[in-house]
């Protein structure tokens, strides 16, 4: 990484802590200068615009999204051809998957709050839209993971599989479900989201 990719991703992880904690209003350069600890003006040499703030957050978000799924050998890019998945590949999928999850609601909980945030001001700044992108590639990845176990419709499934497992999150991060689930981080947390991914793909499956 160069020293200016690594100063703007410093900037942005300073973002990223701010919008966690206080949403967008939280967010100005002078607030990321000082969160990241560096001279007043150090974000808007680098980050000119509040919009060039938040793709660098987006970006971000999602590099070190796919690092957490590379890091738990879940597939980062649509694969080639590949073995089908069979009842065993399925129970390693959705374990992997919780893995994941915990980790989203535990050390990447930041990480989680800020995405929210983002894609609630892409709702209303159109030019703030490709933070949708990384959702897509995900549903591109889900599709293939389905046509692998042998889903009847894979594309549309996969789609599904996706926002279901997101709405998972959100639940247990912001919603009712965090009344109610085990503690994020903990053996209990990791087992009841590994049996709520392994419902949705026997589901989808037929397995």
């Amino acid at each position: 990484m160069s020293a200016r990719a690594a100063r703007v991703a410093r900037l942005a992880d300073a973002a990223v802590e701010l919008l966690a904690e206080g949403g967008m209003r939280a967010l100005t350069h002078r607030a990321v200068d000082a969160r990241a600890g560096m001279p007043p003006g150090t974000t808007s040499a680098y980050l000119r615009t509040r919009q060039a703030l938040i793709e660098a957050v987006v970006q971000r978000l999602a590099d070190l999204d796919r690092a957490d799924l590379a890091a738990h050998e879940l597939p980062t890019e649509p694969p080639g051809p590949a073995p089908a998945l069979g009842p065993e590949g399925l129970d390693q999928l959705a374990a992997g998957v919780a893995e994941v999850l915990d980790r989203w609601l535990t050390t990447g909980r930041s990480r989680a709050l800020a995405r929210y945030a983002c894609l609630l001001e892409a709702v209303h700044r159109p030019e703030l839209r490709r933070i949708l992108d990384h959702g897509t590639v995900l549903r591109v990845q889900a599709r293939d993971l389905l046509a692998r176990a042998g889903a009847p419709d894979p594309r549309r499934q996969g789609d599904q599989f996706v926002a279901f497992v997101d709405g998972l999150l959100f639940d247990r991060l912001v919603g009712a479900g965090a009344l109610s689930a085990p503690p994020p981080g903990t053996p209990a947390s990791r087992d009841d989201l590994r049996a709520g991914v392994r419902t949705l793909l026997l589901a989808f499956t037929g397995a």
